[in-house]
């Protein structure tokens, strides 16, 4: 009995999903609960898995845009799948027994069609006004007399022009390789009958690849566009001392690991200094429907993620609330469930704040775009050692760039700049973050 395999549901929003990739091939063999293809809407990308076990049996080809619910595949019911696999790999003759095997197989073989005949050569073509004598001895020679130049009146060929061109093919045969690639000159008649040199080849086209747009990618760029064309975005900056957060992280780096399971990463201080300010400015956590200003009095913090699709950001709900050690744990939980494509669409919404690193990939400063209708996003870029002024000392010390990008028609520069200074505040001395002050 066959079991269909289908598009599952992953949102009451989206009704289409494109199949990106097919794990396995047309008559491959599955177990339960193994990964089969991989799904693409514009907003998750999700891994489907199979229901049961069985043979595979294909039937959307992966690139195809199906609805949500449509069939996709079959399971065929998995037993002789072991005999039928000894049965591929023993070959035809093997398998089948002889009165089995096709008769065409067992007749002998006919045998080969006798060669058709070479059709004899072509004659030498005829030139009229050519002497009998020079006919006579280019056919001799095997000479098409056509090929011949001619120097006679009305450009005919004489005896002389045959005996000079069969000089010079004999010399081009005799002579060592570097000499043959000399060319015999041609009578100056030949040479004023030589066509024009050929015109050089054009240079071929560079070679492109055209794919088409993913659904993750083409949503991306319709939010982008949406949040440049109808926000007022502004973007404030300041630089962030890390050294102290360095050195907590690395003193009891170990010990928490040990004790959560996780690391200690700068992430974690980041959320918490941002819900603090968060509490402070309201209107940074707030975002514009109509003609109205909602105000969320919660954090749920979207964290901006690069996968290999695209870009995604899952978001941590109520993260005002959560530990260092739980903010760690649901950000690893997130990354590991978009390398494995099992994030769902509840993870992606109703975030009020947004935070992304382009550090980790080595960006020393960027404007990051809001992502709405959110009215405020943070970027963090990388940390790298510079030169700076402590109590009138010059020293070196880890900094890092930050960015806020925030829409003017909520934030005004004032409440920014007081936002981006308490993260400031917050990281360059942990303890506040501990104490809340």
């Amino acid at each position: 009995m066959a079991i269909e395999i289908k598009i599952p549901s992953v949102g009451e929003s989206i009704t289409e999903a494109v199949l990106a990739e097919w794990f396995k091939s047309d008559g491959d063999t599955v177990t339960a609960d193994e990964p089969l293809f991989v799904i693409e809407t514009d907003k998750v990308t999700l891994e489907v898995t199979a229901p049961a076990a069985g043979v595979l049996m294909i039937i959307t080809a992966a690139g195809e845009t199906v609805a949500i619910g449509a069939v996709v595949g079959q399971l065929e019911a998995a037993a002789g799948t072991a005999e039928s696999a000894e049965y591929a790999a023993a070959g035809e003759e093997d398998a089948l027994p002889k009165e089995q095997i096709p008769l065409a197989a067992l007749a002998p073989e006919k045998p080969a069609a006798p060669a058709t005949p070479a059709a004899p050569p072509s004659t030498p073509s005829v030139v009229p006004g050519v002497p009998p004598s020079v006919r006579r001895l280019a056919a001799e020679r095997g000479v098409d007399i056509s090929l011949v130049p001619g120097t006679g009146p009305g450009g005919r060929v004489t005896k002389g022009d045959l005996i000079l061109y069969l000089e010079g093919a004999g010399a081009a045969q005799t002579q060592p390789p570097a000499a043959a690639a000399e060319e015999v000159a041609p009578p100056p008649a030949a040479r004023e009958a030589a066509p024009p040199p050929a015109a050089p080849a054009e240079p071929k086209a560079d070679p492109v690849r055209r794919e088409p747009m993913s659904p993750i990618r083409k949503r991306i760029a319709q939010r982008l566009l949406t949040a440049k064309q109808n926000t007022a975005m502004l973007t404030t900056f300041n630089e962030i001392d890390m050294g102290r957060a360095m050195d907590l992280r690395a003193q009891y780096k170990a010990t928490f690991k040990e004790k959560h399971g996780v690391n200690l990463g700068f992430m974690s201080f980041f959320i918490k200094a941002t819900v603090e300010a968060l509490k402070e400015i309201p209107e940074i956590n707030a975002a514009i429907d109509g003609d109205d200003l909602v105000y969320h009095d919660y954090c749920h913090v979207g964290i901006a993620v690069g996968g290999e699709r695209g870009l995604v950001v899952p978001v941590i709900r109520h993260a005002d609330q959560l530990s260092f050690a739980e903010l760690e744990q649901a950000i690893v939980d997130f990354v590991g469930r978009i390398k494995s494509n099992r994030l769902d669409l509840t993870d992606l919404e109703g975030g009020t704040f947004t935070i992304t690193n382009g550090g980790v990939f080595g960006s020393l400063l960027s404007t990051p775009i809001l992502n709405m209708p959110q009215s405020g996003i943070l970027g963090m870029h990388k940390i790298e050692k510079r030169p700076v002024v402590v109590d009138d000392q010059i020293v070196i010390r880890p900094m890092m760039y930050v960015a806020l990008s925030y829409d003017h028609r909520i934030v005004d520069g004032r409440e920014a700049v007081t936002f981006l200074k308490r993260i400031k505040e917050g990281v360059e001395d942990p303890q506040r973050l501990l104490l809340a002050v």
